[in-house]
């Protein structure tokens, strides 16, 4: 298995120097040595990976020789072989494919945390949010396709038109916490989905938030490193999956909005993350 860093279309904040997850996540600090000693590591390898023609590799490296001299965050790619990438967060360690189903575009990683008796901030989760470029282009292109990158970011309506249309994504939630039970997830979503249920459609969905929170029964155990995929399929089913296996599914044009909005609506459980995956969204619509 090899390591290289590579720059990606991730935003990045001011006075720190920051290493990247490679597709889109939640940035990390890192030194100024590290960054400059992966960046040599980077060039060192190139001329063993451009004959692999991996989409994922060339992207990378047609963006690190275009801009020599970018400030966008540097993301570490792992490879076992030239068909798969995986993205690695720095600060949990936690890695990520590339893509899901062979359609699926990881656009952003990002970290939940969970405040302690107010007194401790705790990593409960890592997320990646993909969506299906192919809908993504078909469903948005038309409207927005003459827009940039940057008035897409600005674009209110564009970020609500994503949350609407029927474009096939999935958020993979990767726990962190040693010590979560299903039970914990099955009351943090009732809560965190339960406001987004009467955000969007009323307060008359208690039932609809019932048949969501009961798929994680008591019997599903979640150690650390456990995966939960909460995909959202054509016809607006929601899909939930424990470590690949399936749990239970949903046909909500409601319950798809109120989950996606946790991860890059209005108010997001990571707003660095939802930044990554709106750009990275921008990105696949211009493409």
């Amino acid at each position: 298995m090899v390591s290289l860093r590579f720059p990606f279309l991730f935003s990045q904040p001011t006075n720190h120097q920051y290493t990247t997850n490679p597709t889109h996540g939640t940035s990390r600090p890192i030194s100024v040595a590290v960054a400059t000693a992966s960046a040599t590591a980077a060039v060192a390898g190139i001329a063993a990976y451009r004959n692999h023609k991996h989409p994922f590799v060339e992207n990378a490296l047609n963006f690190l020789f275009a801009n020599p001299s970018s400030s966008h965050l540097w993301a570490a790619l792992s490879f076992a072989d030239s068909s798969s990438a995986t993205v690695v967060d720095s600060k949990t360690g936690v890695s990520f494919p590339s893509e899901l189903g062979g359609s699926r575009k990881l656009l952003g990683i990002g970290l939940r945390k969970k405040r302690i008796l107010g007194l401790k901030n705790i990593d409960v989760y890592a997320f990646g949010v993909y969506a299906d470029h192919g809908d993504v282009k078909k469903l948005l292109r038309e409207k927005y396709g003459n827009l940039s990158i940057s008035e897409l970011k600005e674009n209110k309506e564009f970020n609500d038109d994503i949350l609407e249309a029927d474009i096939s994504m999935t958020v993979r939630l990767q726990i962190i916490y040693s010590k979560l039970s299903i039970g914990s997830v099955r009351s943090a979503f009732e809560e965190s989905v339960g406001t987004r249920l009467q955000k969007f459609g009323g307060s008359d969905n208690k039932e609809l938030l019932q048949r969501f929170t009961s798929q994680f029964k008591d019997e599903y155990k979640i150690p650390r490193g456990s995966v939960i995929d909460l995909s959202k399929e054509p016809g607006h089913v929601l899909r939930t999956t424990i470590d690949g296996k399936e749990v239970g599914s949903i046909q909500s044009k409601l319950l798809c909005r109120s989950i996606m909005d946790l991860y890059f609506g209005e108010d997001p459980f990571d707003k660095k993350a939802k930044e990554d995956i709106e750009l990275n969204l921008a990105s696949l619509v211009q493409k």
